[in-house]
């Protein structure tokens, strides 16, 4: 039996624990997260050592955080990036293509809905631009047999 390196062990101790994005503006990231996608902020505070803020949210059906960062525009950190370093975020929905319909205008679609394997996918943008993978799974193009119910 092998006995494993302290830095393999090391590396099995380790969890993902969330994903931090910077925002523009933190009241309409928030608003977005929670209104059109349904997220639930955990808690919100100022961070004295940036003089920004952040606010986490947890998707009720998921174990992520998402970290909202808000920066001062004078600030240390006051460079904004577009999103261009973050390829996306997911998020499950029953029907993604209900979901457009339902929230036209909440978001600017840049895939439209689309069916990849087992999936129906769709790409939105939150509104800092960064991308949202909608995903749902996909609705079964079999169609039923003559005669059935």
């Amino acid at each position: 039996m092998l006995v494993p390196t302290v830095r393999e062990a090391t590396a099995r101790s380790m969890g993902f624990r969330y994903t931090g994005i910077r925002v523009r503006d933190l009241d309409r990231s928030i608003a977005f997260y929670t209104k059109v996608l349904g997220m639930q902020m955990t808690w919100r505070m100022r961070i004295r050592e940036t003089g920004g803020a952040i606010a986490v949210l947890k998707s009720p059906r998921g174990s992520q955080r998402l970290e909202l960062n808000w920066y001062p525009p004078s600030g240390r950190y006051r460079v904004y990036r577009q999103g261009d370093e973050l390829d996306h975020l997911a998020f499950a929905v029953p029907d993604v293509d209900r979901f457009l319909r339902e929230h036209r205008g909440d978001f600017r679609v840049v895939m439209k809905a689309f069916d990849e394997g087992t999936d129906r996918l769709a790409y939105v943008t939150d509104p800092d631009g960064a991308w949202i993978e909608l995903m749902s799974p996909r609705k079964s193009s079999k169609r039923p047999a003559r005669g059935s119910p």
